[in-house]
């Protein structure tokens, strides 16, 4: 197991005119422009899916109009236990690596305020909700024997020994939301969000020395590197009941505003040392349409289709940030999530499923691929650095009267390409080891499927 370095660099051979973390490329669009934070059980199990239905802390996160539905105020907390396995493939050989952790995913809750008049306003509502997840992610990448480099002025020859990303760290949404309703028909909304990250994120390759009959460890350029960051967004939404049995909603989330600080390893041989750097990264905006049909009081059915609308944007600053706007101009696109969730409820057992959507959030991307035999070809691959992800819910949950407790498992699974060892001389832009510096001028590409499997135990007050 390689556990320790990685990141890389440029993507496309005729679209970067400089060379371009890949790591920041999909850090940006995963942990900073993403969805796919956790709420509740009871929100985990109908796969986010409760747009036009409301009455939980957890739906602010998709439209704030959801807390003023609520009649009665509450608590809960949410422990999340998951696995993620990552399987990387490179001509014909397989990596596998699985991380198992624990959190406390979610925290959220409701305060009512029943409106005592004469008017058809009924409640004033606050919602808080907390919600967090692990960015912890490994992909290991076996190595080659065909792929080899030799070091010039030498008489060495390196033989490819594997390559690892590995990321460390979360990101969380504090959401504050009021909510109000009116004659049980109309509900409306507004709220402020709250967003934080850290990332630690390594980029390493191991290569094996002819000479030195041992395999030594290659870090990236600008590599590792720590991020945090803080920001905020805001949104408002409604919904409206068509009729006792139709509901429909819609919301929309501002971009969030991000201030990204920034740490990294810079190799200049002799001088090596360490940089630190500010940026500013605007996410897109989102926005929500729901709609919900509740034809008994035991049954529930919701459907959601959110859609980004932008681009992720940088504030320029030197040429990184152009790079990275020239990328997401040319190559990101909106992404389109689609959600379907139901409950069902048994006197007081609830069971809950759900599935949902996400398409990839960026167009077929060109790069120069390097095979595993040396050669290099122009290659164009429609789910680099994040294919579409989909996601199955299933739940159960028991109403004590004051007291809930719910449960939910979660499945998301994806596939994409990952592009590594990319490293331009032009460009200092190679892997360093303490004693060579190797640089390929294009990029190998191995295919992960990613599989998580999400476990989520809610306990709840009402009061």
């Amino acid at each position: 197991m390689i556990k320790k370095s990685l990141s890389i660099l440029s993507i496309s051979a005729f679209f970067f005119t400089q060379a371009q973390n890949v790591s920041v490329l999909k850090n940006t669009i995963d942990a900073y422009s993403g969805s796919g934070l956790p709420g509740n059980a009871r929100y985990n199990a109908m796969a986010g899916s409760m747009g036009a239905l409301g009455g939980d802390a957890s739906v602010a996160m998709i439209n704030p109009a959801g807390v003023g539905v609520a009649i009665s105020s509450n608590i809960s907390g949410t422990l999340a236990i998951s696995n993620i396995n990552n399987k990387s493939t490179l001509a014909g050989a397989s990596k596998d690596y699985s991380i198992n952790k624990t959190d406390m995913g979610n925290v959220g809750g409701i305060a009512t305020f029943q409106l005592l008049t004469e008017t058809p306003w009924k409640f004033v509502n606050i919602g808080v909700n907390y919600s967090t997840r692990s960015l912890e992610d490994y992909v290991e990448t076996p190595g080659n024997k065909n792929l080899t480099y030799t070091i010039p002025a030498t008489s060495d020859v390196l033989t490819y020994n594997g390559h690892a990303f590995n990321r460390y760290g979360n990101v969380s949404k504090t959401n504050i939301a009021i909510g109000a309703n009116y004659d049980n028909q109309i509900y409306i909304g507004g709220g402020l969000n709250f967003h934080s990250a850290k990332i630690d994120q390594y980029d390493t390759a191991s290569f094996y020395s002819a000479v030195n009959k041992s395999a030594d460890y290659y870090d990236k350029q600008d590599t590792p590197y720590s991020e945090t960051s803080t920001g905020f967004s805001a949104n408002i939404g409604i919904i409206g009941k068509i009729s006792q049995e139709f509901r429909l909603g819609a919301a929309i989330e501002t971009p969030t505003w991000l201030t990204i600080n920034r740490v990294y390893n810079y190799y200049a041989d002799p001088n090596d040392g360490t940089a630190a750097e500010d940026r500013k990264l605007t996410s897109p905006m989102k926005a929500t349409l729901s709609a919900a049909v509740v034809p008994t009081k035991n049954l529930s059915v919701n459907v959601d289709y959110t859609m980004g609308l932008g681009k992720p944007k940088y504030k320029v600053y030197g040429g990184a940030e152009t790079e990275m706007n020239n990328f997401y101009n040319t190559y990101s696109q909106n992404t389109s999530e689609i959600k379907v969730g139901a409950e069902y409820r048994v006197k007081s057992f609830r069971l809950r499923g759900g599935y949902g959507y996400e398409s990839s959030p960026l167009k077929s991307v060109s790069l120069t691929e390097l095979s595993v035999n040396g050669g290099l070809s122009n290659q164009n691959y429609s789910n680099l650095l994040l294919g579409e992800r989909k996601t199955l819910g299933l739940g159960l949950g028991y109403d004590f009267g004051t007291v809930f407790l719910d449960f939910s498992y979660q499945n998301v699974n994806s596939e994409y390409k990952n592009p590594f060892l990319k490293g331009d001389a032009t460009y200092n832009a190679g892997y360093f080891s303490s004693k060579y510096i190797v640089e390929y001028d294009g990029s190998l590409v191995s295919n992960v499927k990613r599989n998580l499997n999400n476990y989520f135990i809610t306990l709840g007050w009402k009061f």
